[in-house]
């Protein structure tokens, strides 16, 4: 993995293998309730992350971007993950229908692609993963974690260090 840190809680990815294997590092340090809040252009790797984060859960399903399904459920590992995808909403009021009150902060980790819109709407903690394309090169990225709470604070730290020990 060619994953660097470039500051704290700020990496770069040179390829999809390092976003995915990001993903892998982060899902042994969640646990039930947790909620991540991917954001980012399209095609930045918010699906790839994910995949990485289904996979280091020991769920060996594919993942694909939800986009028209709006939810996926991957329960095939340690804990459940809810992969949701906001893109297509437009209004606050059409978060019901998704169900993603039913499982938000309670069950299993909830990963939300394009949550940016409606984070004061869906929860009080979280932690958010801003990927975002380097200008000039189409394969390099920047992830940053901004935590938001207690819990998402304490996950940013344990990443941060997952990251750091795997580069010495």
């Amino acid at each position: 993995m060619a994953l660097e840190r470039i500051a704290p809680l700020a990496y770069r990815s040179e390829c999809v293998e390092d976003t995915v294997s990001l993903g892998g590092l982060v899902a042994p340090l969640l646990r039930e309730g947790d909620v991540l809040v991917l954001t980012g252009g399209l095609g930045v790797g918010k699906t790839h992350f994910t995949k990485g984060v289904s996979a280091g859960l020991g769920d060996d399903h594919p993942v694909t971007s939800p986009t028209f399904a709006l939810m996926a459920v991957h329960d095939g590992g340690r804990i459940p993950l809810f992969h949701f995808d906001l893109y297509r909403l437009e209004h606050a009021y059409e978060l019901e229908d998704t169900g993603i009150y039913d499982v938000l902060g309670y069950e299993g980790v909830c990963l939300l692609e394009w949550g940016e819109q409606f984070q004061d709407e869906l929860c009080d903690e979280f932690l958010s993963v801003r990927i975002e394309r380097l200008d000039g090169d189409p394969d390099v990225r920047t992830i940053g974690l901004d935590p938001l709470g207690a819990r998402a604070c304490e996950l940013a730290d344990a990443i941060d260090a997952a990251v750091l020990a795997l580069s010495r």
